[in-house]
């Protein structure tokens, strides 16, 4: 339930990034939604810094970094470029990253059929999306290597959350992370001249999306993420990335789009690898202590 209900509220981020930057710089976007998190998250957040191990505060300031600071200015830079299709794909390599690092940077070996699933889960979201817009997106290489930076920044995190950070609460994780980075969040939106914008409809509309992206998308969706990633797999929870076509795609068709077969091929896809991937419960044993 929590991999489908943060999917409904990430696939939706393209669209509201994208209509946010009608108005707004990309670093204005990526600070508003750290910044705003922070302030939201921070009454919990702090406590529980103060109360933290040094080691454990050393390796939240890390996982957020690579999953909640890099990525949230890299995806509005990439997307003023780019298709938000495009950007959707390039995230669904982050499962892929995450097989990947576990092995290269903490000697973690994958099952054969997590790797047959991953591989089977990115046909799908390429299948889906290239028979919605992706036909039609301009290839902007620079700008899709910054997406490709992205999604293997999320899996670091992913993994830093999972091995690192196991013993400390999901709740606890989220709100330290935004509690840290919200500070150059903070001097990111003054230089940036976020405070001196106009006020329009344009930029109140904008607002409107970023508050919603950053409340929904950034503050509650990392929660739920992380907790995901404490209770399952890193490898598991990043398959979050795999659906997010999916509701995209969904999106179109409610704004008119027309509606193809192969969605449904990509999707069953899809499906059919978070199966492989997903770790089935083992049986009651003795806690180790």
């Amino acid at each position: 339930m929590l991999l489908f209900i943060m999917a409904i509220t990430w696939g939706s981020s393209f669209i509201l990034i994208k209509k946010s930057l009608t108005v707004f710089s990309p670093y204005e976007i990526g600070a508003f939604r750290v910044g705003l998190s922070g302030i939201i998250l921070s009454f919990i957040g702090v406590p529980a810094l103060l109360k933290m191990k040094a080691r454990d505060a050393l390796w939240i300031t890390a996982a957020g970094f690579f999953g909640n600071f890099l990525p949230m200015f890299l995806f509005p830079i990439a997307q003023t470029k780019v298709s938000s299709s495009l950007a959707g794909i390039i995230n669904s390599l982050e499962p892929i990253f995450v097989l990947v690092f576990g092995f290269m940077l903490f000697g973690i070996k994958s099952k054969f059929t997590q790797v047959i699933g991953a591989i089977i889960g990115f046909f799908g979201a390429v299948t889906l999306l290239y028979f919605s817009e992706m036909n039609t997106a301009e290839t902007q290489l620079g700008y899709t290597l910054l997406m490709v930076l992205a999604s293997a920044s999320y899996a670091v995190s992913a993994l830093i959350i999972k091995l690192k950070l196991q013993d400390v609460k999901s709740i606890h994780v989220s709100s330290s992370v935004f509690s840290i980075w919200m500070i150059p969040s903070f001097f990111i939106l003054i230089f940036s001249g976020f405070f001196s914008t106009p006020l329009t409809d344009q930029s109140i509309e904008a607002l409107g999306y970023m508050s919603i992206l950053s409340i929904f998308g950034t503050a509650i969706g990392i929660a739920l993420f992380y907790k995901l990633i404490q209770d399952t797999s890193a490898v598991f929870a990043s398959t979050v990335s795999y659906l997010l076509p999916i509701v995209a795609v969904i999106w179109g068709v409610l704004d008119g789009e027309k509606f193809n077969f192969w969605y449904v091929i990509g999707a069953v896809l899809i499906l059919i690898g978070i199966y492989l991937i997903r770790e089935k419960k083992k049986k009651p044993q003795v806690t180790l202590r």
